[in-house]
This record gives C-alpha cells, sequence and structure tokens, in this order.
C-alpha cells in the first residue's frame, strides 16, 4: 500500500492489505467470499464490468458516469457454482481432504476466482486488522474469526465462459439495475478514463491475475492440464491430483521440486525519455505501425493502425531481456530503434501495467541531440525525431474545440505522459549533479480521456 505523499502512478498504490499468507487458509477463503461486507470485480474476456448512473442534464456525453462496478456476493452468488468455493474435492460440492497440499485450496470446479485483498479502513493511527493464518485452525470457527476483520474482501471473477444468459440474469437482479442503472462490460483500455485511483490500482491487479489464470491452461513439464490454487495466485499440474489417472504417463517433473508450478508473472519494459544536455529537446518515436509494407495483411495493417493513429508520438521502450540490468536495456533499446548512444541514466517511477501484466520502469538519459538518428537497424520505428519543450508543451495544454496540434503524446495515466508532463514542466531536470531527476512529482491523476483515442 501506497505511503501518504509517496508518487504514485494510474494503476499503482493498491489500497489493498492482499494478505498472502492466508491464499493458503481455505476457512478463511469461504468466509470471506460470503462476507456481507465483501465485494466483487467481474470481467468478461479481459473487459471489466462497469457501473453507470444517470444524471440529469442535455450533454448526451454527461448523459451517465462510469465507475467500475463492485457487486455483493449475493448479487454474483448465481454464478459461483458450488460451496465450497475453494479446497473443493473430485466432484462438484465435494471439500477436499486436508492435510493434502496439493489440493490446498484448490477450486477445480465453477468459473476463475482471484481473492484480491482487503480494503481496510483508514485508521489514526494507521494499524491494520490483520489476522495470522493460525487463527483458521480446527479449533475455531473461521466465519467468527473473518467477521473481525474490518474492511471489504475484494475478489474478482471471470465469467467469460459463463452462458451469457446465465451473467444477463444477474446483472438484472443487481441493486444498481434495480434503482435504473445500468452494467456493461466495456473495453479496459476505454475504461481506463473513468477509473479513480484506487479503483484504478485494483483493476490493474484483478485485470492482471484474470488474464493469467485464463490463459495459462497446462503444465510446461508434463502437458497435463492445470488447475488454480491460492485462491487463484498459483496453478498446479492435474497429474498430481489424489484421483488423477496416470497410467502409462512419466511422473510430472512438478512431483520432485516447484520449478515448474506456475506463479503469476510480470513482465519489466523500460520507458526511455532521453533529452539533450541543454533539457530543452527530447527524442521520441512512433511505432512502424502506420508504415506501408506489402508483405503486412490488410488485417494486421489495420490492427496496428488502430494502436498507433496518425501523429501520435511516445517515448522509446523495450522489454527487458534475461542477463539484462534495466539500465542495460534502456542503452540496447535506444541503439537498435534509434542508433542513439545514451549517458546518466536516471530513474523515475514504475507503473503496473495490466494489458495484460507488465512492469513499466521509467527512466530519463542524456544524448547529442545533434548526432543522426536512424530507424533502419531493426526497423521498429516509422520515425524517431527531436522535439522541443515548446513542441511538448503546446501539446500537452492543447485545448479541445482548438485546431488539432501538430502531433499527439500519450495521456499522464501512462508513464510515458507522465515522464515527458515532468519533464516539459521543469518538474525534472536531467543531469544535474548526477545524483537523479530533482522535484519528482507527486499524487496520480487521470485526467485522459479513454485510451481508444491513443492506442
Amino acid at each position: 500500500m501506497a505511503a501518504s505523499g509517496a508518487h504514485v502512478n494510474f494503476f499503482a498504490g493498491s489500497p489493498l492489505n492482499r494478505l498472502a499468507w492466508l491464499r493458503t487458509s481455505y476457512p478463511f477463503l469461504n468466509a470471506a467470499v460470503v462476507s456481507p461486507a465483501t465485494r466483487w470485480v467481474v470481467f468478461k474476456n479481459g473487459n471489466p464490468l462497469m457501473a453507470s448512473e444517470a444524471v440529469s442534464g442535455d450533454d448526451p456525453q454527461k448523459s451517465k458516469i462510469l465507475s467500475l462496478a463492485r457487486l455483493t456476493t449475493k448479487e454474483v452468488q448465481p454464478l459461483l457454482g458450488s460451496e465450497p468455493y475453494f479446497h473443493q474435492g473430485e466432484k462438484p460440492g465435494e471439500i477436499a481432504e486436508t492435510g493434502v497440499s496439493i489440493l490446498e485450496t484448490a477450486r477445480l470446479h465453477g468459473p476463475p476466482i482471484v481473492f484480491l485483498g482487503l480494503h481496510e479502513p483508514d485508521t489514526e493511527t494507521g494499524e491494520t486488522d490483520v489476522l495470522p493464518s493460525s487463527d483458521f485452525s480446527g479449533k475455531t470457527d473461521p466465519a467468527a474469526v473473518a467477521s473481525r476483520l474490518k474492511g471489504t474482501p475484494f475478489f474478482s471473477l471471470d465469467v467469460s465462459k459463463v452462458p451469457q444468459g446465465d451473467v444477463n440474469e444477474v446483472l438484472q437482479a443487481t441493486t444498481t439495475a434495480k434503482e435504473g442503472g445500468s452494467l456493461e462490460f466495456i473495453d479496459g483500455r476505454n475504461a481506463m478514463g473513468h477509473l479513480t485511483q484506487i479503483d484504478s490500482a485494483i483493476f490493474s491487479e484483478a485485470r492482471s491475475l484474470i488474464d493469467w489464470n485464463s490463459r495459462i491452461k497446462f503444465c510446461a513439464s508434463c502437458g497435463s492440464s492445470i488447475f488454480s490454487q491460492w485462491a487463484g495466485w498459483k496453478r498446479s499440474c492435474s497429474s498430481l491430483l489424489p484421483w488423477a489417472d496416470n497410467t502409462g504417463k512419466e511422473p510430472c517433473d512438478t512431483n520432485a521440486g516447484i520449478h515448474n508450478i506456475t506463479f503469476p508473472r510480470s513482465d519489466p519494459v523500460v520507458i526511455a525519455v532521453v533529452v539533450n544536455e541543454a533539457n530543452d529537446k527530447v527524442l521520441l518515436g512512433r511505432n512502424v505501425g502506420i508504415r506501408t509494407i506489402s508483405e503486412i495483411s490488410h488485417h494486421l495493417m489495420t490492427f496496428l493502425q488502430q494502436r498507433w493513429p496518425p501523429k501520435f508520438y511516445s517515448a522509446l521502450a523495450g522489454f527487458v531481456e534475461p542477463g539484462e540490468a534495466l539500465e542495460d536495456t534502456f542503452k540496447r533499446e535506444l541503439w537498435e530503434e534509434a542508433a542513439v548512444r545514451v549517458w546518466g541514466i536516471q530513474f523515475h517511477s514504475t507503473q503496473p501495467w495490466p494489458f495484460p501484466a507488465n512492469i513499466m520502469a521509467g527512466f530519463y538519459a542524456l544524448a547529442d541531440s545533434d548526432a543522426p538518428v536512424r530507424t533502419d537497424l531493426d526497423n521498429e520505428l516509422q520515425d524517431a525525431k527531436w522535439f522541443t519543450r515548446e513542441e511538448i508543451l503546446a501539446v500537452l495544454n492543447h485545448k479541445e474545440g482548438t485546431d488539432e496540434p501538430n502531433f499527439k503524446l500519450p495521456p499522464r495515466n501512462a508513464l510515458a505522459g507522465v515522464l515527458l508532463s515532468d519533464w516539459a514542466n521543469g518538474r525534472i531536470v536531467v543531469g544535474g549533479n548526477g545524483q537523479g531527476p530533482v522535484q519528482a512529482h507527486h499524487g496520480a491523476t487521470n485526467d485522459a480521456k479513454p485510451f481508444k483515442n491513443f492506442f
């Protein structure tokens, strides 16, 4: 959880205490699911369920207010399947045998569920009201112990494989629908412009975990199907289940170690903002997506054009490769994409990016703006060039309804937009005494339009 006053990017600063040590406690999880305080964030094909509340006024653009839907357990219960929800046995409705580690909080039946954490109320002392795992033993009543938790437990639910008719029936019976509002699944990037800072962090965690659980279906060692454990935070090989029929199969390597048990991953990406030594120019590039390449099919070209619309420029970026420090990635990507040599690399901040599960690391560095820029080495960019501070500020300060600027920049709910804004507005001076950027921007912001305008 983010400390007050610390630098917080969009999608970061989660308000949830993840209670990771209780992911293995099925008494706690099953009690938390049925708690009246529990709230659910629902996804379908990676798209979040958003709630809209009708508001008065003649402006059709302001006819409704969108927010991340938070449903109660009572509302989503018809979609969850049979109890127990965790520590399930071979058949629906059966509870697994205790003391069998491979069945620890297993979820074998019903749509994917992830325990996200507990949103605790603010207190004057800042103390939390968390519970140790030892409280949930055979000698205690789990529901009674869980009732001592103060706050809101959060779960996410993936209804991608649930019949649409069943989903519609549940949504129509919600309090939101009964009070005249509406619920709809919308594209995650389009949802960004409607999320509060707190909701963005909950969304980021939920979407990344839902995506991971939906894509990772088979054991990397033996190819058997895998199943969910630890409330959606671990997936294990089904060949290890007590009732698995492994006749004629070699034992799965996961039975001899933990190296192939699957845990969620975050892929690191470096966001590289390069300025000249005078601190009055910045190097930006645009993706090759809009280049006319005869070898690219029409459908792929359409996809790339949607992701990089005309006149869109951003910071250069790239994935971290094995054996690289983040600074090494910065240097390599700048050379591969623009033939630019950099020095004086300085760290700014990081940002989770749930499309699908990246961690963005933002850096500044210096380079010679008089040196030639080339994009013909790895051909990832259509163009890369230097822009003045005044040109960047003109775009950042552009007012709707006036003439369109000559180019577009990423919004401030993306780390690249934060880096550019902080530099252009003088909150960051790159280089200086070599101690890193000064006057880091504080506080998160979401002043961007829905992301469909950019990607």
